[in-house]
């Protein structure tokens, strides 16, 4: 199990960032996603595994005047 803002999710062998992404329906083009308070890189939310246990947040950056 893990948490995604801090909702419990189901964690499976294998899971990336960009899995749960997708599975928690995130489309907004500018986030910021953190596992256990240390940032991903955008390039690298494909390849980076979610390991059981993390505490996800993902956060939508905000800009504008």
């Amino acid at each position: 199990m893990i948490t995604v803002n801090g909702e419990p999710v189901e964690w499976r062998e294998g899971m990336t960032v960009r899995d749960i992404l997708r599975e928690r329906k995130y489309s907004f083009p500018l986030l910021i996603v953190r596992i256990d308070g240390r940032l991903v890189e955008r390039t690298a939310y494909d390849s980076t595994p979610v390991p059981d246990g993390s505490e996800v947040d993902v956060l939508h950056l905000m800009s504008g005047g």
